[in-house]
Parts: structure tokens; C-alpha cells; sequence
């Protein structure tokens, strides 16, 4: 017979940390109440009704901030009643104009909250632990057309407020390693491509989320840059199936790209393929380039994410950009019904 397993997620009333809980939730483990989840939420105002009613009795949640709530989710580990425990760790500063404006908050939260749950993780005897980080890492990289591996970082620029995320994934990535390494903690790594698709949340402002309301509304889409850097993309689903296979197939102290290289292009050339295909022609682009100084626009990147070290664990993507958009046109029509809550 398995193991009874516990899952604490934190930043779960963000895109990715509700998908995975929901994913857990509808799995016949879960509704064989083989598994316990635990949120980890700074305010549980936030918490979406469905994971609350599809939660019942083995969802619970802390309150408080990943810095701090190493002892309280610690306690609540302890009251589950799983042989197995598992440390899935997604909250992070994820608004671009926040991170300019707040550097040092920015970079606290990353690698303090990073720090405190490998203590957690360390203190607690986990089993599996999975850190959420991000394809900024990378920083500024010069080669275009070549596939970037895992090791292979570029340049961050120290002198501008807007790397301090970047820096700070950065640093959590090498706390990671570090724990594996000093401690033995069981962590790895998903870095992540640009996610969306469904579970995507109203107030979330980014490129995609601009491109598929200009759809929407049938007007033209609207670049504030050139459009030269290179984006990577991955659907949503697909990468919390990646986040469980690492967490279950990866190894120990060790970074996996999560990308659809298919999906890789710049951001000109998805606004074309947006406007082409996805509003099928009715719209057009255009060009009105503004200082991004202020904005919180990432410096532009050639980028190419590999993701064949994942794809070696058995995990492959499903989802192309056209499908990509079509479920955040989908998920943009609940919030205006009313069938979704529209916090950010």
C-alpha cells in the first residue's frame, strides 16, 4: 500500500501554486484521501472558494508570510498524517512595476522565503522538495538561434533596480543547491519559461494578458517596445505536470528547464501570430515604443530556452501559443461572467 502524502504549497492563490492544488484534488489519491494539502496564503480572504470546496477535509491552510511561517507549517506538516512529505515552493513578487519600485522587498521575499522553507524542508525530514524559479535567471544572454542548457547563465546587470528578481532567483537557485549539498535536503529546481493558459488571474498584467484582451476587444495589439526579445512559452498545464516530475523523477540538487521550444519566438513575432491567427486577421500591430525605464520591462534577450534534460525524465509538452491563448481568452470571459473571482 502507498504512503499516505502531504503536499505544502506555498503562494497558492497564484496561477501555478492553484493549478497544482487543484491537480492534486482531482487526483483518485486525493479522493481517496490519500493525500493532505496545505496552503501557505498571507491573506486566506484570497483563497478561491472551488479549492476550498474541492478541498474538504484534507485541505488546510497557514496563514503568513513564507519568511516567517517556517514554525506554523512545520506544525501543520506535523498534523498530517502522511508517512510522505513534500515542500512545492511557488510564492514570489511577480508584478514587474512592484519590483522597481521595491527592489530590496523584492529580493527579501525571494531569497529569505526561499531560505526559511529549505529550512523547513531541512528541519522537517521532507521527502521531496521542488523550488519555483524563473528563465530571468538566464540574465542578458548574446547568441541567437543556439538552445540554452541548464548551466549555461548570461549577464545581469547590477545597476538597475528591475534585477532584483533575477538576482534574487538567482541566489534562491543557489540555496538550493547548497542545502542538497550541505544538508542533503531533496530540492530541485523547475526554472520556468513564461507560463499561461488556464488558471491565469485577472489582474495579471503582462504581455500575454494585454495581447489576448486586445483580441477580445478587437483592436489593434500595441507594442511598447521594439518587440526583438526572445520569449519562451509554456502552457500552464504543462508546466504543473513538469513541476511532478521533477519533484517525483528529478534529481536531487539539480535545475530543470520547463519550456516549449516550439513556443520560443520574439515578442513581435507573437503579437503577429496573435493578430493573424488567434483574432484570425481582424486586428493589426503596431509599434509606439516608450521609455521602459519605469515600466519594469526586462532588458531585451536572445534567449532560447533547451528543455531536454526534462524531456529525459519522460515529460513532454502539449500545448502550442494558439491554444495557449485560447484558454486566457476562455479564462478572461469567467472573470467578466462572473464564474471566476477576479483578484489578482
Amino acid at each position: 500500500m502507498e504512503k499516505r502524502e502531504v503536499y505544502l504549497i506555498t503562494g497558492i492563490t497564484g496561477q501555478i501554486g492553484g493549478l497544482l492544488a487543484r491537480e492534486l484534488m482531482r487526483s483518485d489519491e486525493y479522493l481517496r484521501g490519500e493525500i493532505d494539502v496545505i496552503g501557505l496564503v498571507r491573506d486566506v480572504s484570497r483563497l478561491d472558494a472551488d479549492i476550498l470546496t474541492m478541498g474538504k477535509d484534507s485541505f488546510s491552510w497557514v496563514e503568513g508570510d513564507c519568511r516567517t511561517a517556517k514554525e506554523a507549517c512545520g506544525e501543520a506538516l506535523n498534523r498530517s498524517r502522511a508517512q510522505k512529505k513534500y515542500i512545492i515552493h511557488c510564492a514570489a513578487p511577480t508584478a514587474s512595476a512592484y519590483m522597481v519600485l521595491r527592489p530590496v522587498e523584492t529580493a527579501d521575499s525571494i531569497v529569505l522565503g526561499t531560505w526559511n522553507m529549505l529550512e523547513l524542508a531541512k528541519d522537517y525530514k521532507v521527502d521531496g522538495m521542488v523550488y519555483l524559479s524563473s528563465m530571468e535567471v538566464y540574465g542578458q544572454v548574446a547568441d541567437l538561434g543556439r538552445l540554452r542548457r541548464e548551466e549555461e547563465l548570461g549577464n545581469i546587470p547590477l545597476e538597475t533596480s528591475r534585477s532584483c528578481y533575477p538576482m534574487a532567483k538567482r541566489m534562491a537557485e543557489f540555496y538550493c543547491h547548497s542545502y542538497y549539498q550541505e544538508y542533503g535536503v531533496p530540492v530541485k529546481t523547475a526554472r520556468l519559461a513564461q507560463t499561461f493558459g488556464k488558471g491565469v488571474l485577472a489582474g495579471d498584467n503582462r504581455v500575454y494578458m494585454q495581447f489576448a484582451k486586445a483580441v477580445m476587444e478587437k483592436r489593434d495589439i500595441v507594442l511598447r517596445t521594439k518587440g526583438l526579445s526572445m520569449g519562451n512559452y509554456c502552457a500552464s498545464e504543462d508546466v504543473v505536470n513538469a513541476i511532478y516530475t521533477i519533484l517525483k523523477r528529478g534529481k536531487d540538487g539539480e535545475v530543470y528547464n520547463v519550456t516549449n521550444e516550439t513556443n520560443t519566438m520574439t515578442i513581435r513575432e507573437m503579437a503577429g501570430l496573435v493578430a493573424l491567427v488567434v483574432a484570425k486577421g481582424e486586428i493589426g500591430v503596431r509599434t509606439e515604443v516608450e521609455d521602459g525605464s519605469g515600466t519594469g520591462y526586462a532588458p531585451d534577450t536572445n534567449l532560447r530556452m533547451s528543455s531536454e534534460k526534462l524531456r529525459k525524465l519522460g515529460w513532454k509538452p502539449t500545448k502550442k501559443l494558439v491554444e495557449m491563448y485560447v484558454d486566457v481568452i476562455h479564462e478572461i470571459s469567467a472573470f467578466q461572467q462572473g464564474k471566476r473571482p477576479s483578484q489578482s
